[in-house]
């Protein structure tokens, strides 16, 4: 796989964690427990497209 097509699947992941974040975020009921699970894929993918974009990691980034 080239790294052009691997940072689109990268992107194309994480617009997809977009869509289902907004559809846990539309319901009345909240799923808090999911809707951090989402936000935290997000962010790993967030920083593998940040990384393969620039060659660095992002910085003072802290997972919990």
């Amino acid at each position: 796989m080239s790294q052009s097509s691997h940072l689109a699947q990268l992107e194309r992941k994480h617009r997809a964690l977009d869509d289902e974040l907004r559809v846990e975020l539309a319901h009345a009921a909240r799923n808090e427990a999911r809707i951090a699970s989402i936000k935290r894929q997000k962010l790993v993918l967030k920083d593998q497209i940040t990384r393969m974009r620039t060659g660095k990691p992002p910085e003072n980034r802290q997972l919990h």
